[in-house]
């Protein structure tokens, strides 16, 4: 379980310092945009499609609406409905998109702060 970032860092994207802990996390979800998005996708080798941005955006939107990021089960869900796949099938999908998994990958792209604990779907 993970409490306080120990090392905070600052990384210029285009021309914005932004602040970010030691697995690379957004300390402050509001700096994400489209240059932050693509730069921590290229950090983690994801060359971004529609799908991946769908996801991401799901992320963000859920993020406004309700002030913190949706579990993991939640995004299975969404792309199911999307896809009009059942939820294994949406499940696979997204590790197809995110082979390294919803938090390290599709949270942290989508500009989220590093979770203390999360279920990882």
């Amino acid at each position: 379980m993970r409490a306080l970032p120990e090392t905070i860092s600052e990384t210029q994207i285009g021309n914005r310092s932004i602040r970010r802990d030691e697995a690379g996390f957004l300390m402050d979800p509001d700096d994400w945009d489209q240059a932050v998005c693509a730069f921590i996708a290229d950090e983690e080798n994801i060359v971004l499609s529609k799908g991946h941005m769908a996801v991401i955006e799901f992320i963000r939107d859920y993020l406004d609406k309700h002030s913190i990021a949706p579990d993991a089960r939640f995004a299975f869900a969404f792309l199911a409905e999307q896809r009009n796949q059942n939820k294994t099938q949406a499940r696979k999908y997204f590790f197809e998109l995110f082979p390294y998994g919803y938090v390290k990958q599709a949270c942290k792209i989508a500009g989220m702060r590093q979770p203390r604990a999360w279920s990882t779907g």
